[in-house]
């Protein structure tokens, strides 16, 4: 897992409303995951729903640099992970759909740790969409995703 320089690693808020997630946040970020997945990726079954939660808790958040910011009541509204150059992750709660979250965290990502890289399913048009808009193209195709399953994912750089 690389580490920016620019970061102060001992600092769990990195930047104005935005702060380092740490393994006590990981319960909170799988239940907004789960619901940020309901919401979007509706070719997922339940079974593949159920199957992905403890990869995601425990391979896929221990190993990327996470990072999340909060709503105005202080509930997490939205996450991004990344490793390298990489977003690995970015997921924001549906009740915070379309309020510049996803933005403002793909920003910092951008600015602040060098990403120019993200995968996003090819059936979730929406973020594909917000990927586009943020100025990433696709680069490549790969027919399967990680696990496996016949879920297509688009590599996109800027």
């Amino acid at each position: 897992m690389s580490r920016n320089k620019n970061l102060d690693l001992e600092d769990s808020k990195v930047e104005d409303g935005i702060e380092r997630a740490s393994k006590l946040d990981f319960h909170a970020l799988l239940e907004l995951w789960e619901s940020s997945v309901r919401a979007t990726h509706h070719f997922l079954s339940e079974q593949n729903i159920e199957q992905l939660r403890p990869i995601v808790l425990e391979q896929a958040f221990p190993n990327v640099e996470m990072f999340l910011t909060r709503d105005r009541q202080g509930k997490i509204a939205g996450f991004i992970g990344v490793d390298n150059q990489s977003v690995e992750m970015l997921f924001i709660s549906p009740h915070c759909f379309r309020q510049g979250i996803g933005k403002k965290l793909m920003y910092f990502a951008e600015n602040q740790l060098a990403t120019n890289k993200v995968d996003v399913n090819e059936q979730n048009p929406d973020a594909l969409k917000f990927y586009l808009a943020l100025g990433y193209e696709v680069k490549n195709r790969s027919p399967l995703d990680g696990q496996g399953n016949p879920f297509p994912i688009l590599h996109l750089e800027k």
